[in-house]
């Protein structure tokens, strides 16, 4: 007789938890090797060997076939090609958290989206104010962004006691974050348009919406299109990386049929491609962006004001924001802290929200090159280096109370 048992099927609670509890896994652990990259990138590039790392970076690398060929420096496939496929995740995880997450309701999404809002326009009114009419005032979008990966990694090395309520509130937060992250680089960080490839990215968008309304669930056909819908966005003059937040939003959040085996396509392809984001992707993008060479003083660059804006926005600006409207936003009833979070807590959050470091490396180089853009990397190496050493304190202190 065998005495082997059927595993126990998990409890719809256990269902819920499981996806959210392998997304703070995989970010968390995907700091250390952002941390990693970072750091190896920064001693290589003020190495002796350094000016092997820039010309790594400016290599010719041709894809395609035939007379269907591209020429771009490795940076550029990085950032416009790679990124996309980053952006693409991130557009499947807004999509989720909008229809069964915490941005799923107006009552679920009040506290994080005022939070975001907050998070956002505090930091650039605060760029502004130091770089407004000048050549640097381009870069008030840079401050804007958190890093949910090395912001959960940061709440991660508090320790267990952290309320899972706070964990829930700082990764809606980002993505609500994300979200307007991805408006601003859509909307003021593009180039010109063209008129042809703009209707090629609508054809290819129709393609994609009709194609979920007749039922096509095979991921394989919507990553086909997704290449051709980037490759029209990439001509458009719209950033290409735009063009992963819009197969995001025409990917099935539904399978045709109603059984727990048949996972949506959404839920597939981002389960598919979360690990290789967070392993592979986004350790390549912050190994050739955050590198800068640092000259003579380090201190006297940071009263550079680009450098002080991005500083003062993120260590400064974020904290200030994001508690500010959350407070409001509960003074107001418009929303209510998660059970077991206190004031301290947020403001812990809130601090640690001001590390930008990859969207914000992202949108730096939107925004600047040369000169310009090393003196707003050197500003978000400092400034998330801060923001999560002082979050860190702050939460550390306000778990050990229970506030």
């Amino acid at each position: 007789m065998s005495t082997s048992r059927r595993p126990i099927p998990p409890t719809p609670a256990e269902r819920i938890l499981r996806p959210f509890r392998e997304f703070l896994r995989v970010e968390a652990s995907a700091g250390i090797l952002l941390l990693l990259c970072t750091g190896v990138a920064l001693a290589w590039a003020n190495s002796r060997a350094g000016s092997l790392y820039f010309e790594a970076a400016r290599a010719t690398v041709t894809v395609g076939v035939g007379p269907f060929v591209l020429s771009k420096p490795l940076l550029v496939w990085i950032n416009d090609a790679l990124m996309a496929v980053f952006f693409l995740v991130v557009g499947l995880e807004i999509k989720r958290e909008i229809l069964v997450g915490e941005l799923s309701s107006p009552k679920k999404a009040a506290l994080p989206l005022l939070a975001a809002a907050g998070g956002m326009i505090v930091p650039a009114a605060i760029y502004l104010s130091l770089n407004a009419g000048t050549d640097r005032a381009a870069g008030w979008g840079i401050p804007v962004a958190t890093d949910i990966a090395f912001a959960i990694g940061v709440l991660t090395l508090v320790g267990k006691r952290v309320p899972l309520g706070l964990k829930v509130f700082l990764t809606a937060l980002a993505i609500a974050d994300d979200l307007g992250a991805v408006l601003v680089i859509a909307i003021f960080y593009g180039g010109r348009l063209d008129g042809a490839a703009l209707l090629a990215v609508a054809a290819f968008m129709a393609l994609l919406i009709v194609a979920n309304w007749a039922g096509v669930r095979e991921p394989l056909f919507y990553c086909l299109l997704g290449v051709g819908l980037w490759l029209a966005v990439f001509r458009s003059g719209v950033h290409p990386t735009v063009a992963g937040v819009l197969l995001a939003a025409a990917i099935p959040s539904r399978s045709r049929i109603d059984v727990e085996e048949a996972a949506p396509p959404l839920e597939r392809i981002e389960h598919a491609l979360h690990p290789w984001v967070m392993y592979l992707i986004m350790p390549v993008f912050a190994f050739f962006n955050s590198a800068v060479v640092f000259e003579g003083n380090p201190w006297k660059a940071l009263s550079h004001p680009a450098t002080l804006g991005v500083v003062l926005a993120l260590v400064v600006g974020k904290p200030v924001g994001i508690t500010l409207s959350s407070w409001l936003a509960v003074r107001f009833k418009l929303a209510a802290l998660p059970e077991g979070v206190g004031w301290r807590q947020i403001a812990g959050v809130a601090c640690i929200g001001g590390i930008g470091f990859t969207m914000s490396l992202f949108i730096a180089g939107l925004a600047f090159d040369g000169a310009l853009l090393a003196s707003a990397k050197t500003g978000i190496l400092f400034a998330s280096t801060a923001a999560g050493g002082v979050g860190w304190l702050v939460l550390r202190g306000a778990t050990a109370r229970g506030e």
